[in-house]
Formats: C-alpha cells, structure tokens, sequence
C-alpha cells in the first residue's frame, strides 16, 4: 500500500482550480494525482516518473478517474522541454514529492531496502549507473564522501575504508552483505542505536540517482514555468533535500542582493515568488502515528507573484 505524505497539506496549500493545468513531477503511483485529478474537471494533469513500474501502475489509476492526463516515463529534470513540446509554456501548479515509494521500498529485487537481501541496483529508472558499481568501483575517499555528504554518516570514512578491504577479495553484490559491512565497521552498539545503514543506502540512492542535482537544477526552471498566481508544493524527506529546497525559496523570494536599497528596483531584480508557508509544514500526530515513514517530511509551497 503507497501512503501520500502530507497530502492534505499538499492539496490544500495548492489552491487548485477546476480549469488548471497542473504538474506531477514525482508522480509515483498515483496518491496525489488522483486527488488532483478529481479537482481538475475541465483543467489538464501532466506527470512525470522515471520508474516504469510506477508509470504503468499510475495509469491504470488515473484512468479510473478521467482522460484529461498524459504521464511521461521520463526524469522531471526533463520537465520543461517534454512541455514545451506539449506547447505548454505556463501552468497553474506543479508538485515534487520527493523520495522513494513504498513499493519501491517494499519491492526487494529493486534493492532499495537494507532490510531484504536483494542485488544492490537501487536505480529508479532501471538504466545507468547501479548500487552495485558505486559500491565496487568508486575510489574510497569518494565513497567516503558520498556517505558523509549525502548519509551526515560520522562513521563515513570507516565504512567506506572497510567496503574498499572487502571488495579486493569478492564483488559486494547483495544489500545484505553490504549491511554486514556496515554493522562490522561500525560496532553493534551503535549500528543497532543509530542504524547507520540506513544513512548509507539513502546516500547511495542519492548518488546513483543522481536526485540533489537533478533538484537543484531543476527548481528554478519549475518556479519560471509557473503563471501569475500558480503554486508550487514541494516535500521532501531528509535535511539535503530541504536545505536545496529552502534556499531556492529563499533566494527567488527576496529582491536581489545588487539592487536590495534603490528606490526603484528593475522588473529583472524583483522577487519572483513569495513564500505561503513560511516555516515548513510537517506532518500531524496523528499522520505520524498512522505512517511512521512520515516522521521526516517537510512540505513547503511558494506562489508566483
């Protein structure tokens, strides 16, 4: 069963219109679109996933619902130029919601979950770059930064020191052996009082999909294709993504630091969105007590002005 964080939230603080066109960038299967389109009678709903699986499964829901939908298997990274292509230049609201499915999770062989053994692939759209070959090929210094950077793991440089010995005499292939490494680097005592293996397989889904990046090119292009008055709803599950998030708000929020002072500030320099919510909204007791993957969710949402 996939839960919708925050989705009232969500939907609430989107301020969606019967007519609007509207973006799903992360639609995954289908918990918010489905809301969305049951608002959007006479409007248009455009979703993007790059996992296949989440793509078919999204289009056997909206159908349920309505035809006023396209869904693209593509990366939202490539959001605009699909649009365009749609000759959509301008739309009423778009949301992120960030992070990996339950499915996905719950799906062993996508190697997702430290919990199931399964290969080590973790990528989203099946292609490219795997879990496996960050594992077994990255330098350990890079591996070492990655699990600092992207897991904040303090035992970063012992794991990472650790898998490079391990991988000399046999591949790392499975989740299971890695997690084995994982709790042999660090102790007992604190992998089963700070699980840091679950530190270390967000940080590695992180690198192999590349998601940072991807986010914080992609936000200020998302923020340009909004009309006069269209929101944009963004979630996300750890502090990296949050942190990218806030300071694209902020800085599309405020005048321009070059002109902050001048009686007349150019159009150029002017603040392109302003912020609904200015501190992130989080989800509710009882939200958290009915889904304990909720705990690390921040929604924040923006309007164009």
């Amino acid at each position: 069963m996939h839960y919708s964080v925050l989705q009232k939230e969500l939907l609430a603080g989107m301020n969606l219109q019967e007519d609007g066109i509207y973006v799903d960038a992360t639609v995954g299967y289908a918990g918010d679109a489905k809301e969305i389109l049951k608002k959007v009678k006479r409007g248009f709903l455009f979703a993007f996933d790059a996992d296949q699986e989440a793509v078919l499964y999204s289009e056997k829901e909206l159908a349920k619902i309505g035809t006023n939908y396209k869904i693209f298997h593509t990366n939202y990274a490539n959001m605009v130029e699909v649009l365009a292509k749609e000759n959509i230049t301008l739309v009423d609201g778009i949301i992120f919601d960030l992070g990996v499915s339950s499915p996905q999770i719950d799906t062993a062989a996508r190697g997702f979950s430290f919990m199931q053994d399964a290969p080590l692939d973790m990528r989203m759209s099946g292609e490219g770059l795997s879990a496996k070959t960050v594992i077994n090929t990255y330098e350990v210094a890079k591996l070492s930064q990655i699990f600092y950077d992207y897991g904040e793991e303090p035992y970063a440089k012992k794991i990472a020191h650790l898998i490079g010995q391990k991988r000399l005499t046999e591949e790392i292939a499975t989740t299971l052996q890695l997690v084995t490494i994982i709790k042999e680097a660090c102790g007992s005592n604190y992998f089963f009082k700070h699980h840091p293996e679950r530190k270390i397989f967000q940080a590695i889904r992180i690198e192999v999909n590349q998601e940072l990046v991807v986010l914080e090119n992609t936000l200020p292009m998302a923020i340009k294709l909004l009309k006069k008055g269209g929101r944009l709803g963004v979630i996300t599950f750890h502090s990296l993504e949050d942190r990218i998030v806030k300071n694209i708000f902020k800085k599309y929020s405020e005048v321009d630091a070059v002109v902050k002072g001048l009686p007349d500030i150019p159009e150029a320099y002017k603040p392109l969105i302003k912020l609904v919510n200015k501190k992130a909204i989080v989800p509710s007791p009882e939200e958290l007590k009915e889904n304990s993957r909720s705990r690390s969710a921040k929604l924040r949402i923006i309007e164009r002005i």
